[in-house]
Formats: structure tokens, sequence, C-alpha cells
């Protein structure tokens, strides 16, 4: 019986659902998991629209990662990025930003000042002032490096709330499994070209706007990658979700890496991706219009009522072989302080 607390609970998968459900959701009682106008922890998710009436939307999240600099980013690019598309994915325009900055004792002043330098570039590009944070130092026998922990605040017009249906089609807008990929590869010595995909979605809002009603559900699949994506939109839906192999959009060098590690792609981390789900008969229009603004989306499934109710919430996908097999939610460690 495990006792302890195990990395694999912190993967976003069902370790983290199960862990979640015992020690947060089960001890809420239902008046507390509704607080602000009808919404809350109602169901797992980061983020939130506090208020509908002037649509404003707040999330947070934490970052750690090893080894703190990669190629294509740092830990302070991963922070700001991943909070700004949390915002993005909630159709929330982001308009302010929070950090709260945790080092060890010891860590090289240098590799601080690279790092916020490369959140604040961000904030810089995009207009977006820093509100507020925090800065704490932890002795070095307690933690190594560094963690970050951000507050990101948007306001939507029309805030997306994950809500699949049944005939959508499911839409990603570029390669997968390369953020997951490229740091699976730093731990194994594995020799890549590849380089993180991280970055903010903003160009996103765009599509938003132009198919107001049209975008069901919207999410950056990062921890669990699309499998715990498409596993929770299934679960919270009570639909099927069904994926075409051949159509999955996952680079040569992705698929070499987990070939070497035996790691899936479709439960890799993506940092710079977003996975969409839309009604059918507007999925090719979108797709042209991701086009126009430099994505490279793909349809790769749709969202179907099963006949069969042991079906309900599940995710299948069909292979290239003519076969088919359940996507589970992942378990286990996958790749540890990923993001």
């Amino acid at each position: 019986m495990v006792d302890r607390i195990l990395i694999s609970h912190g993967n976003g998968g069902k370790d983290t659902q199960n862990i979640l459900q015992k020690y947060i959701f089960s001890k809420l009682p239902e008046y507390l998991k509704k607080t602000v106008n009808g919404l809350g922890l109602d169901y797992l998710d980061d983020g939130a629209v506090i208020d509908p009436e002037d649509k404003i939307i707040v999330t947070t999240d934490s970052h750690t990662i090893e080894p703190y600099f990669f190629p294509g980013g740092s830990i302070g690019k991963l922070a700001v990025s991943g909070t700004l598309n949390d915002v993005i994915m909630m159709g929330g325009n982001p308009i302010a930003l929070l950090d709260s900055i945790i080092v060890a004792e010891g860590f090289p002043l240098d590799d601080l000042d690279k790092i916020t330098n490369d959140m604040i570039s961000i904030l810089k590009e995009f207009n977006i002032p820093l509100i507020g944070g925090d800065f704490k130092v932890i002795p070095s026998d307690s933690m190594k490096g560094i963690a970050i922990n951000t507050v990101g605040i948007g306001v939507s017009k029309n805030p997306i709330i994950d809500r699949v249906v049944d005939g959508d089609s499911i839409i990603v807008t570029g390669p997968i499994g390369v953020h997951g990929a490229m740091v699976a590869a730093l731990r194994y010595g594995i020799e890549t070209n590849l380089k993180s995909d991280v970055k903010p979605l903003m160009k996103l809002l765009e599509i938003f706007d132009k198919f107001q009603g049209d975008i069901h559900a919207a999410r950056d699949p990062t921890r669990g990658g699309l499998a715990a994506t498409l596993n929770e939109w299934a679960q919270l839906s009570g639909k099927m979700i069904i994926i075409e192999e051949k159509d999955l959009p996952i680079p040569e060098e992705v698929k070499s890496i987990t070939e070497l590690t035996g790691l899936d792609p479709l439960t890799l981390a993506n940092e710079g991706v977003a996975v969409l789900s839309v009604p059918s008969d507007k999925a090719e229009n979108i797709v042209e219009e991701l086009k126009k603004l430099d994505f490279e989306p793909r349809i790769i499934g749709k969202v179907i009522e099963p006949k069969d109710k042991n079906n309900k919430g599940i995710v299948i996908m069909r292979t290239e072989v003519g076969g088919t097999r359940i996507v589970e939610m992942p378990t286990g460690d996958i790749v540890p302080r990923i993001c």
C-alpha cells in the first residue's frame, strides 16, 4: 500500500486525478465546490471564470523542470508561456500576471538573471503587466534548483468551458510530443536536434474571436499529453472520442526517441500546441484559418455518442494497420519534472 507521495502523482494523469479526488475534492461539500456564480471545482481544471458577467478568468500553475535550461527555452519561458496559454484556452485575453519564485540556497545569480529575462521578454512582447509576486529561498538540503508559480488573469467576451459535443471534430494545431521527447532525450543522453515547442499561443485568440460559439473545447495538452486531454474530455462529457493514428502529426525525431525509450508520444507534454473540439461542418474552415496564422493543424478524430453505455468516456485509436486500441489515461512516471 502506497503511503507516500510518488513522482507519478504529479504527472497529470490518473494518479494525479486519484490524489486530488481523495485529498481535495472528496473533502469539499457541494456548496463549496460551486461558490462563485455556480462555477468552481466541480471538475478538474487549473483555472476558472470567476465572474461570468464581466468574464474575468484566473488560472494558476507551478513549473518545475530538469534541466531548467533546455533547447528552445528555459523554466522562465515555460512558466510565462504555460500560464498565458491556460488563460487563452479558456477564451481569455491575458491582461496581467503574478509570479512566485522559489530557489535553493546557492542557486547561481547568473542563471536567475537569464530566467527572469526570459519571463519578462514575453511579457514585454505581448504588453502584459506583472502586477505582483513573491520570492523565497529554501535551504539547499531541502530542494535543488528553482520552481516558479504563476497566476494569470484574463478577460473574455465568450469564455470557453470544455464541453465536447456529439459529432465534433478534434483538431491539433501542430506536431505533438515535441517538448516531452526533447526532455526525455536529454535525460537518456540521446542526441537530437529537437527544440521545445514552448511559446504563447496568442494568435489563437483570433480564431476564437472569428469562430465564436464554435470552439466547444480548447486545451493545451501539457502534462499527460494528448492522451490526458482527450480522456478528460471523454470522461467529462460521457462521449467516446475516436482518433486516427495515420492523422496524428508526430515528427520522425519524436517517433525515434519514443521507440528508443519505450515512451508513448500521446502521453508526452506539449508546450506550444492546442487541441480543439469544433463542429465537423466548421472544422475545415478553422483548419484553413489556422494555417494562415502559421499553425500546422490536423484533424485527428471525432466525438461520438456511443451506442454501448460501456464505451462512454473512453478514447479509441484506429491504428494504421487497421486495428483499434484504447488510449488510456496516462499512469506512472512518464517523464518526471518536465514542466
